[in-house]
């Protein structure tokens, strides 16, 4: 089986059930099927070969999962590429790739024109519409030929390249096979217990792997109906869960903490979800018991992962969100967890050490860099970058990035623990924290606040309510007040661009 067998196999199954909705669009699993072959059947006709790399730069659409499933089928790599990124860095990711071919939104005609302009090897581009001299429209690659293309794709054959979130220099390319990513979606799919009659909903960007692997594999596998949407509109995803009835979504931590907002969100009926689950990012517990409140629904679930795994890694179910909300959760189906000291050692419940991830579903390798490679994956070990605790009972926690601990005074300061009672502040909206440099201290302890829309935040309080809660070496001493938080497309915030203007900007508190 491949990835694009699931597909094929469900327009003979149930050929007329509901298959995607993209606005007013709508397709079958027949139909849907169909144009995917004719995309398929015309790439190889326009010289497309086993393997090749053909990048995707799209927003959630009709027409993304057609080009997607159309490259599975032609036995190509897909490569999804974020489509908020600079020409600089989509023209890194297309050579470092290798891409011969790009699917591409028109509005991002300019970028595409000039992040291709010195590359050899890309020599097929794709848009709905024409909008560069050298580049197709999807009319005209299309064939007429609506049977499943000529090709012998095995589990074991090369199916995507994500291209990690690149928070510090140059993202690396995480290579999968079909094997692997099937392995995430039917996992997924039993998890959360999917099936043909569940309505999805894709909110996150199907670039990012949570949103791709986990949810539109398992969706397609499972015979679901999949709702997508083109961009996060708070208010648009409360009428469409009504409307549709729909019974799951994932989310990101943002995209909750903006559904709250919406003032009149009580007045929609959210009675068809069934569960819901968010990632990406960590959901402080306040901003969960609300969100419970609102869906009035204790489904809710915590998929704690990264892009090399799969993505996968742990996962808090609902049960236990009563108790460890605010938890990274257990090890997900299939998957072997592990935190290790320095030296490789496992530590004791209470310590900090670096998460290790051991399964089927974590990447081949980094493509094209095994210096990389053989740091990040050692003895069968994922060596993720995060740290985390674990408790007595296997609740595994994640408390930072390795890189972004603050060391103050000699002591350690874990951000997320911060956060969390930063978010319990009924005025602010959104809060990061960061270590600044201190000439005595080595790194200050420093707060990055979002204020929720018309509240003022009296930002001595707020240093007093974290000294309630937090001992004095981890309570902030600096106070910086920002209108959002920089984040990349998977929703996780970017600190060592926090950093880099926390150099530059006025605090609104500083205690000496």
């Amino acid at each position: 089986m491949n990835i694009g067998t699931t597909l094929m196999r469900n327009a003979n199954r149930i050929p007329d059930k509901l298959a995607f909705k993209f606005g007013p669009k709508t397709y079958t699993y027949k139909e849907m099927n169909e144009y995917v072959n004719r995309l398929a059947n015309g790439l190889l006709a326009r010289g497309i070969d086993k393997g090749d790399k053909i990048g995707i730069m799209m927003k959630n659409s009709d027409l993304f999962v057609m080009a997607f499933y159309a490259i599975m089928k032609a036995g190509a790599v897909a490569v999804p590429i974020n489509f908020r990124l600079t020409e600089r860095e989509v023209e890194y990711i297309l050579k470092d790739s290798d891409s011969v071919a790009l699917f591409f939104d028109v509005d991002y005609a300019d970028i595409i024109q000039k992040a291709t302009e010195n590359n050899d090897k890309l020599r097929l581009l794709i848009a709905k519409d024409h909008v560069l001299e050298n580049q197709l429209t999807f009319e005209e690659v299309y064939s007429s030929n609506k049977d499943e293309p000529d090709v012998v794709v095995s589990e074991r054959d090369d199916a995507e390249i994500l291209y990690t979130s690149g928070t510090t220099g140059n993202p690396k390319g995480a290579l999968f096979d079909h094997l692997r990513v099937l392995q995430v979606g039917m996992n997924v799919a039993i998890t959360f217990q999917l099936n043909a009659e569940d309505n999805l909903l894709h909110l996150a960007p199907l670039f990012h792997s949570a949103q791709l692997n986990l949810f539109l594999i398992s969706g397609t596998y499972v015979g679901a109906t999949q709702v997508i949407h083109e961009e996060f509109n708070p208010i648009k995803v409360l009428e469409t869960i009504e409307k549709e009835k729909i019974t799951f979504f994932f989310g990101i931590p943002t995209m909750y903490n903006f559904l709250l907002q919406v003032p009149n969100k009580e007045d929609y009926d959210l009675s068809s979800i069934k569960r819901y689950g968010y990632g990406a990012a960590p959901m402080p517990t306040s901003l969960i018991e609300q969100t419970i409140k609102l869906f009035n629904n204790k489904q809710i679930y915590n998929l704690c992962g990264l892009t090399e795994a799969g993505p996968g890694g742990i996962l808090l179910h609902p049960e236990d969100h009563e108790q460890y909300a605010g938890a990274g959760g257990r090890p997900i189906l299939g998957t072997e967890v592990k935190v290790v000291d320095d030296d490789g050692n496992p530590i004791k419940p209470g310590e900090v050490g670096e998460l290790l991830i051991r399964s089927d579903m974590v990447m081949k390798e980094y493509y094209k860099k095994p210096k990389e490679t053989a740091e990040t994956l050692r003895y069968g070990w994922l060596y993720t970058g995060d740290l985390a605790t674990v408790n007595e009972v296997g609740i595994y926690t994640l408390v930072d990035r390795k890189k972004d601990m603050i060391i103050t005074g000699g002591e350690n300061v874990y951000s997320t623990e911060v956060e969390h009672i930063l978010y319990r502040y009924p005025d602010v909206l959104e809060a990061a924290v960061i270590g600044v440099p201190d000439p005595t201290w080595g790194e200050r302890v420093a707060a990055v606040v979002v204020p929720k829309e018309g509240r003022n935040i009296d930002y001595e309080d707020l240093r007093a309510f974290c000294r309630e809660h937090l001992a004095g070496y981890k309570t902030p001493t600096i106070f910086f007040e920002e209108k959002l938080l920089p984040r990349n497309a998977s929703g996780k915030v970017l600190k060592y661009k926090l950093r880099e203007q926390a150099l530059k900007m006025e605090p609104v508190l500083k205690h000496v």
